[in-house]
């Protein structure tokens, strides 16, 4: 059967090694001149599913509510006159009002946790090495509400069947990331050893090189197509990110999917003493929405959220956060040489991905995995195939 997947980045490509390893004979669009250039080029790198709590919750409501004026806030609702925005925020608090965080949380974790499993046996079957990093995912925190939370959190994630230590004892921390010793005001943490990080700009360059080699795909690249454009294919895959909209309203879908722009610097640890003194454990800063990711000469910092509607620009009061929290937590790192960058996640008001049908039989949606793309994808290309093979 012939199968088009639009979009290069991490979610079209493990359809694309899905669908290909099926049997089927697979091409890629991306209107870029390469894969993974948007959200897939330079996010946090986390393979997180200690990060799996849905954001739908009167706690975090009014967080972004006391934030709203703040430039530099964790999570940035833009005022603007525009009705998707609109519709999204309101079917946010609908999401968070129908106490669907507990439900959608299970449902993130199982499948955080299968595709952790996926995720690295495609690495290892396919011999791919993206500078990932199995030291666990360490949450941090140095505010006392914040911290009180993990203790209502872990009641979930053990449901979940997530390894999920709680350490109040701030020299234990230490001992784990010898880097935090100069964070004089950290109080606990929680510790995921089941975790992981990785480049997954890099694990997505080699996956296409298997693909490409190994199961024929073929790739397609500055190619912006529509629905005109694929009438030839048997199946049609949308995984083009906050674009896969524009396919929706082409054939009448509403698939929910925002733009919510995330922002990173890559530093270059050029010298023996910014390597000696940068984390090797990747961490997430739960009160700043900030984490932090080793790849053997680099350190990837990325977090923040902003709703801004489809605006690419990377500005320079959301990056300043970003610095800052690198210069306070680990001084010695010199940050000199480091690269911005800003992508749009594309994210649904529940916070759950989107695979499903089209109205039109030949179109499948395998989109909206909002911040965790890199952890999920494994997983949600798996349902895809098997919800395209069930309709053969």
């Amino acid at each position: 059967m012939l199968v088009a997947v639009v979009g290069a980045g991490i979610a079209g490509l493990t359809a694309a090694y899905n669908l290909a390893r099926a049997g089927h004979d697979v091409t890629v669009y991306d209107r870029e001149p390469y894969a993974a250039r948007q959200c897939s080029y330079a996010n946090g790198g986390q393979i997180s599913v200690s990060n799996s709590e849905t954001w739908n919750t009167w706690a975090n409501v009014h967080k972004g509510m006391k934030w709203l004026l703040k430039k530099d806030a964790p999570l940035l609702i833009r005022p603007s006159l525009d009705p998707e925005k609109a519709v999204w925020l309101l079917k946010f608090l609908y999401h968070t009002a129908n106490n669907d965080y507990y439900k959608n949380t299970l449902a993130t974790i199982k499948l955080g946790l299968e595709s952790r499993i996926l995720l690295d046996r495609i690495a290892r079957e396919e011999n791919i090495d993206y500078h990932e990093l199995k030291k666990g995912i360490l949450h941090i925190y140095s505010n006392e509400k914040y911290f009180k939370h993990v203790y209502k959190a872990k009641k979930i994630y053990d449901e979940g069947g997530v390894d999920w230590e709680i350490i109040d004892n701030p020299q234990h921390i230490i001992e784990l990331e010898p880097a935090l010793e100069k964070k004089k005001d950290i109080i606990g943490a929680v510790y995921t050893s089941s975790d992981w990080s990785g480049d997954i700009h890099l694990f997505c360059k080699r996956l296409t090189e298997v693909l490409t080699t190994k199961y024929n795909v073929d790739f397609e690249y500055n190619h912006l197509v529509g629905v005109k454009h694929l009438d030839h294919y048997d199946r049609v895959v949308i995984s083009g990110g906050v674009g896969s909209n524009y396919f929706a309203k082409e054939l009448g879908d509403h698939i929910g999917v925002y733009p919510v722009k995330g922002y990173s610097i890559t530093v270059e640890l050029e010298d023996l003493e910014s390597s000696a003194y940068a984390p090797t454990i990747s961490l997430l800063d739960d009160e700043a929405k900030i984490v932090s990711s080793r790849f053997r000469h680099s350190l990837r910092i990325a977090g923040t959220a902003e709703l801004a509607g489809e605006n690419y620009d990377i500005r320079r009061d959301r990056i300043e956060p970003l610095l800052k929290w690198l210069h306070k937590n680990f001084p010695n790192v010199k940050t000199d040489n480091y690269r911005s960058w800003a992508c749009l996640r594309p994210m649904t008001p529940n916070m759950m991905p989107v695979v499903r049908r089209s109205r039109n039989p030949k179109y499948y949606y395998h989109t909206g995995h909002g911040h965790l793309g890199w952890t999920l994808s494994a997983a949600t290309a798996q349902q895809l195939t098997k919800l395209i093979q069930e309709d053969l």
